[in-house]
């Protein structure tokens, strides 16, 4: 299935980008409106919130869906790859708030263009974001093949190391198998957070701040155990937790399907967790009829139907 090429330009004033979300604004945003799954936000300034696809940014401001405040992996880290991409879409002059969240001025409006197929459940375009203004006409259909995906910023953050890889079901193989050597080639080099990375080596989650300062781990990890470290002060029974959420995956190395908590590595009494496969060797479900807070209610109905796209 091809993508829809969708020609436009980057806003962030007023806006609070990461490394894998910025707002983007469509010469026609008819285009958009036509794309798959769910209808776009598109707010009152024209502007559309993308998410960048295979990857997962260390978070900057990430808010539990049940409360209890603003959290942030490794800050340096975290903001390494939002100022990276900024960079990429040559958005320039940028003045923060104090917090460091907020932008309040820049050279805003870089010219650029995503290839998109679908919209996620919280209203984004699921986008490969690029710069410069492409020759085929907007909304033209476009195959994307693994020569021009290395021009994107998804290809580019990972092969530096400034995300980690975070696949879903709707990434076709060709694509994610290139995304995937550029992780490997990145971890081997320690660049960006591999310098730091415990999802797989393991982390003592005893409180917060190993998490917000000092390990960075799986970005999906981390805002799990943040949501049940917040509502029940300890790390303690968190997988235990996590398998009542029944959060569907693919496990790559075996081509089976399972849940996330098959991965957690976390002896009873213990606050060591670690995940036992690699990122990059999991396509995650986009579990598009659950909402975001019932991931550890623990009130699953039936189970899920599992389809994934491109894995054979």
């Amino acid at each position: 299935m091809p993508f829809t090429l969708i020609k436009g330009a980057y806003r962030v004033v007023h806006y609070s980008p990461d490394g894998d979300s910025i707002r983007f604004e469509a010469d026609d945003s008819a285009l958009l409106m036509g794309l798959s799954d769910f209808r776009p936000k598109i707010n009152a300034r024209n502007h559309v919130q993308l998410r960048i696809e295979a990857i997962d940014a260390l978070e900057t401001h990430y808010s539990p869906p049940s409360g209890g405040g603003v959290y942030h992996q490794p800050l340096e880290l975290a903001r390494a790859a939002r100022d990276a991409l900024l960079d990429f879409v040559q958005i320039a002059n940028v003045e923060w708030d104090s917090a460091g969240k907020i932008v309040l001025s820049a050279d805003d409006g870089a010219r650029g263009c995503i290839l998109s197929r679908a919209v996620d459940k919280y209203g984004r375009a699921i986008a490969f974001v690029f710069t410069g203004d492409p020759t085929e006409n907007d909304g033209s259909q476009i195959t994307l093949d693994v020569a021009r995906l290395k021009q994107s910023y998804n290809f580019t953050a990972l092969s530096r190391g400034l995300v980690y890889p975070t696949y879903y079901r709707g990434l076709f193989r060709d694509l994610r198998e290139a995304c995937t050597g550029a992780v490997i080639q990145a971890r081997q080099g320690h660049a960006g957070i591999y310098a730091i990375d415990a999802t797989t080596e393991g982390f003592e989650a005893s409180s917060l701040r190993i998490l917000t300062e000092q390990s960075a781990i799986l970005p999906k990890l981390f805002r799990r155990l943040v949501e049940y470290m917040v509502n029940n002060g300890t790390a303690l029974g968190f997988k235990d937790k996590l398998a009542q959420a029944q959060e569907p995956v693919l496990d790559l190395t075996t081509a089976n399907f399972t849940h996330f908590d098959t991965f957690v590595d976390q002896a009873d009494g213990s606050d060591r967790i670690r995940l036992t496969r690699a990122p990059e060797e999991l396509v995650f479900d986009e579990m598009k009829t659950r909402p975001q807070h019932m991931l550890f209610s623990g009130l699953m109905g039936s189970a899920h139907t599992l389809r994934f796209e491109g894995i054979a």
